[in-house]
């Protein structure tokens, strides 16, 4: 588990993170959402000791990161993927690793298949792509068989194998009963991977729920119907009269407010031909983008 309370991170004037409270349970992928400078990256950091709060506290299964007398052991993380060392090898970077925290050099060979850099243990960390630097600092954070781990934008680099491989493995690590904190900017695959959300802004907490929940309250209008007819205009008014909204375009309509069978028998009874209709769900990207548009930081001009 990972506990937050209160915390609170100031560089001079700015605040960056603003008295932050939340719980990260066992046995869910948490995803960690927030527009850029929003405060994720160094709230993952003061969870890992790497920079000291000015005020409040960041627990991991109890105790502040600096007490845990071996820290692979508790916490894996990935914030960085070229944390190696350039002229190390993958297996003396892990290795190293390892030795620092009392464990097996067998455990080395062991995530280096795990993650898919067997053949590739005698290379330098600087020879590596992208994608490999991820899969190695994936390797680090999994060397002590951690029960919490840490990532941030993990699929970075990643082709589509191994975009289906870290999602299937982070959910596995949730199922194992493991406490997973996901950060991304990725909203399909966020989707796709977390349980529940925790989102900020400007260093705030400005919402915290199950995905289904987050996605249903804050969508906007909500779910929607495509309908594609030559009747358009007119179809619109009659559903309008009968409680929807309709946006109109010039063969479709996009309705909220009533569900896509009630839409197709209204239809019918109206005698109105369709050529589509189209239940459509509110997506994650949706509900982020409503909920974030105050707390954009640094926002592309319109």
């Amino acid at each position: 588990m990972i506990q937050l309370n209160g915390l609170t991170k100031r560089y001079g004037a700015t605040l960056a993170v603003d008295d932050l409270s939340f719980t990260v349970r066992p046995g869910l992928v948490t995803g960690f959402l927030g527009p850029n400078g929003a405060g994720k990256s160094t709230t993952m950091r003061m969870i890992l000791g790497l920079d000291l709060p000015t005020s409040g506290t960041a627990t991991v299964l109890g105790r502040a990161h600096h007490e845990l007398p071996h820290p692979l052991r508790a916490v894996g993380s990935l914030l960085e993927a070229g944390a190696a060392h350039p002229r190390r090898t993958a297996y003396k970077h892990l290795l190293y690793l390892a030795q620092t925290n009392r464990l097996p050099a067998s455990r080395v060979d062991e995530v280096l298949g795990l993650v898919g850099l067997a053949d590739a243990a005698g290379r330098r960390a600087g020879e590596f792509s992208l994608g490999m630097g991820q899969r190695l600092g994936i390797a680090a954070a999994l060397l002590g068989d951690p029960p919490v781990l840490l990532l941030d934008e993990p699929v970075n680099g990643l082709d589509p194998e191994g975009v289906l491989w870290i999602r299937t493995l982070i959910r596995g690590w949730a199922a194992e009963g493991r406490t997973v904190l996901l950060s991304s900017h990725l909203m399909s695959e966020m989707a796709l991977t977390a349980d529940r959300l925790v989102v900020i802004g400007k260093g705030r907490l400005i919402a915290e729920a199950e995905i289904g929940e987050f996605t249903k309250e804050f969508a906007g209008a909500g779910d929607t119907v495509l309908v594609r007819t030559p009747e358009a205009a007119s179809f619109a008014r009659r559903l309008e009269l009968s409680g929807a909204h309709v946006q109109v375009g010039p063969d479709e309509l996009l309705v909220t407010g009533m569900s896509a069978p009630d839409v197709g028998r209204l239809a019918a009874a109206e005698g109105v031909p369709l050529f589509e209709l189209t239940p459509r769900r509110a997506s994650l990207e949706e509900a982020f983008m409503e909920l974030t548009r105050d707390a954009v930081e640094y926002g592309a001009a319109r």
